[in-house]
């Protein structure tokens, strides 16, 4: 990649790890910060950049996380953190519902032109994922004047209160949370790896979906569809080919406002500008937020212009939401993945995973599932000789990885689903190094 990067980037431990410094943290951490507030890693970071974090103790840790899907041009890139300085020098904070300002509008201008279909959009900014999603649920009941919402088995939407009643995972992110919001309705999700029918086809699972929710609730009765083109926590499952575009099909001839959250997938992660692109889709609604400003903290919702102008002035927005040292980092991020493709940058590094997966699958039996697509890659780990999850191996394989310095996360809903989110703008050697740590972690463990 054309890229240069301020911190080496390499692979390096230090002595004990973790070492003093973050031992030291992590003490005054137990003081200070709620228990509820759980980290993947007991170190705690000093620097990053490219593929590497660096940690308070010197060690150097190759990142296949991203900080989830986040940092997809880098933690701490140049220009990023250049149009960040600039915009702060001038005005951190107005409130766009006070005293609008240009950035604001030219990020919406760009977030219609990059999204699916040239229909006309309009966009509204927030903060996170989760306010995204909230506000998409909004639009859709006003507009359609229904009530009805549809999620997914195996979802993750967020942890507000109406999203964790999208999201499917009761442990951590909604269990002791209740009452969670009403008019939420699940429905099964294309899994080909665990469906009962290992030969039902995308549009036949698609089928048996749109089935239940016109005997359960009734498509007049819908508001929302809303669905993750690539489920993220769940356990990065791909759809089978044909589900979603019947889903979206269906929607459109029951008057259903069809949602794509594209919060993890989307920005080139998935080895376009979204993953609908791929599905070949064009939703009515999609979320945005985690890659879309470098790391700052952003998220909207882009949609159909009627559908977005069915909201009446002032029942959209927020305080902080499109802060403008956020949207200026996301008009840097944007431009900096043009200027390096970095959607063709994705599916390099899916084409690397999957090249040297397939090989170690092919020769141990713990391996269930590889999956995913662009740096958006999973790997689905099974007890030896079937397809019954097993968490305890993926927890060691991931311990393994980080003792070696590798980063990695876990997902899935039964915990067993290696996650690998590199930053999309990882050398080759480094991506190859952490993928030699990670093989000799299944290796060791199979």
């Amino acid at each position: 990649m054309d890229v240069t990067y301020r911190i080496e980037q390499k692979r390096q431990i230090n002595g004990a790890f973790p070492g003093p410094k973050s031992v030291e943290l992590a003490a005054r951490r137990t003081n200070a910060v709620a228990l509820g507030v759980a980290s993947s890693l007991p170190v705690y970071v000093a620097d990053a950049d490219g593929g590497v974090i660096v940690d308070v103790d010197g060690n150097s840790i190759i990142d296949l996380g991203s900080g989830i899907a986040v940092t997809s041009v880098g933690a701490s890139n140049e220009r990023v953190a250049a149009a960040v300085a600039a915009q702060a020098a001038h005005f951190t904070h107005t409130c766009f519902m006070v005293t609008p300002y240009e950035g604001y509008v030219e990020l919406a201008e760009k977030l219609a032109e990059i999204t699916p279909g040239t229909h006309a959009k309009k966009a509204v900014f927030f903060n996170s994922g989760s306010e995204a999603v909230e506000n998409a649920i909004k639009v859709a009941r006003v507009a359609t004047g229904r009530t009805a919402v549809v999620a997914f088995d195996h979802a993750y939407h967020g942890r507000t209160n109406l999203t964790m009643g999208l999201t499917a995972k009761a442990a951590p992110y909604k269990r002791g949370f209740g009452p969670l919001a009403s008019e939420i309705y699940r429905m099964p999700m294309s899994y080909p790896f665990r469906e009962e029918n290992p030969n039902i086809s995308g549009k036949e699972a698609a089928e048996r979906a749109i089935l239940a929710m016109e005997k359960q609730i009734g498509g007049d009765q819908i508001a929302a569809i809303i669905i993750e083109p690539i489920q993220g926590e769940g356990g990065f499952i791909v759809p089978a080919e044909g589900f979603l575009p019947r889903i979206a099909e269906w929607a459109k001839e029951q008057g259903i406002v069809f949602v794509a959250d594209e919060v993890q997938a989307g920005f080139c992660r998935a080895g376009a500008w979204f993953a609908s692109d791929i599905e070949g889709i064009t939703p009515d609604i999609i979320t945005v937020a985690k890659g879309i400003a470098g790391g700052m903290p952003l998220s909207g919702i882009v949609g159909r212009a009627d559908l977005l102008d069915s909201v009446h002035p002032g029942g959209l927005g927020g305080t902080y939401g499109g802060n403008p040292v956020a949207v200026a980092a996301a008009l840097e991020t944007i431009k900096f993945m043009e200027e390096h493709d970095l959607a063709a940058r994705a599916r390099e590094i899916e084409e690397q995973f999957f090249t040297r997966m397939r090989k170690i699958q092919s020769e141990v039996s713990v391996i269930g599932d590889i999956r995913g697509r662009g740096a958006m890659v999973a790997i689905e780990l099974v007890k030896a000789g079937g397809i019954e999850p097993d968490a305890d191996i993926t927890k060691k394989i991931a311990a393994d990885c980080l003792a070696a310095g590798v980063l990695i996360l876990t997902c899935g809903t039964y915990g067993n689903v290696i996650r690998l989110l590199p930053p999309l703008v990882i050398s080759d050697e480094l991506l190859a190094d952490a993928l030699e740590v990670l093989e000799g972690a299944i290796r060791a463990n199979a």
